[in-house]
């Protein structure tokens, strides 16, 4: 059943597709990051401008559908599917690219598929035993630092040395992307703190 919060669910898979297809036109923004073009806010290339906001607009639909399911009891089998599978496959294609691009470390970006792919195992193991593995505050903090990061590094690629250029009369423009590191190192630690913490109440799941 398509009510309101499922095709929220929806609309962010289709700005997955319309993120995937802008970065993929211009792949040659990368080597471009730092450059300043003497403009606050100008973007450095139109294609990871257009990913950037459709990846913004998808993260901020993450917090919309679920939302109203609960506020309106719209609560479907379809949106129990679609919701989680939405947010991974935005986080996923976000990491892949910034990997491919040499920003993202491939081994964070291994850890962090790979934890939403166990964690997605624990969630059917669970079903088929009859048990219901919410989504915790922990797992929903790691997707916040998750999306932050995924957002600065977008922001980067969009609008490079322009972004920070009003700091740079104050000398700390050169440092503006330390917020970006900052929510890359946290989105490694939740990672981690949530996949163990996934694990260690569902062991009884594995056990039978």
């Amino acid at each position: 059943m398509l009510n309101l919060p499922n095709t929220i669910t929806l609309s962010r898979i289709i700005l997955v597709i319309v993120y995937t297809v802008a970065l993929a036109i211009d792949g040659s923004v990368s080597p471009h990051i730092n450059e300043v073009t003497g403009g606050w806010f100008k973007p450095i290339s139109m294609t990871a401008c257009i990913a950037l906001w459709a990846f913004v607009v998808a993260a901020i639909t993450d917090f919309f559908d679920g939302y109203l399911a609960r506020k309106y009891n719209l609560i479907t089998n379809f949106g129990k599917l679609m919701d989680p599978l939405a947010d991974k496959i935005l986080v996923s294609a976000a990491f892949i690219y910034l990997t491919a691009v040499g920003i993202c470390p491939f081994w964070v970006s291994i850890l962090i598929i790979f934890r939403e792919f166990l964690v997605t195992g624990l969630r059917q193991l669970a079903v088929a035993q009859g048990v219901v593995i919410a989504a915790d505050r922990l797992g929903k903090w790691k997707t916040a630092a998750q999306l932050t990061y995924c957002i600065a590094c977008m922001a980067q690629l969009a609008y490079g040395g322009n972004l920070f250029e009003p700091l740079r009369s104050l000398s700390i423009g050169e440092s503006g992307w330390w917020f970006r590191e900052i929510a890359l190192w946290l989105s490694v630690i939740l990672t981690l703190w949530s996949g163990a913490n996934y694990c260690i109440h569902s062991r009884h799941l594995v056990r039978g």
